[in-house]
């Protein structure tokens, strides 16, 4: 699973945001970190979309094929697959 584009792209501009790739096994995860800043992102999906909201700024990117779940937990945004 390759982390959205989008997502990189609306986040690449900013350095307190850092996006890590795990593997588990058969399991594959991406975790956005928000930074230290206190920031709690919110997320909404929408028909295969998904938003975030943090700080003032959205970001929408397609859920990537395969991903199973999409969360916001303790300011950082996980997709898994």
């Amino acid at each position: 699973m390759d982390t959205p584009p989008e997502l990189e792209a609306a986040v690449d501009d900013r350095d307190d945001v850092t996006i890590t790739k795990r593997e588990y096994g058969t399991e594959q995860v991406i975790a956005v970190d928000f930074g230290p800043t206190g920031a709690k992102p919110s997320l909404d999906v929408v028909e295969g979309t998904a938003i975030v909201v943090v700080d003032g700024q959205q970001f929408e990117f397609d859920i990537p094929a395969g991903a199973s779940d999409v969360t916001v937990n303790d300011g950082i945004l996980t997709i898994t697959n």
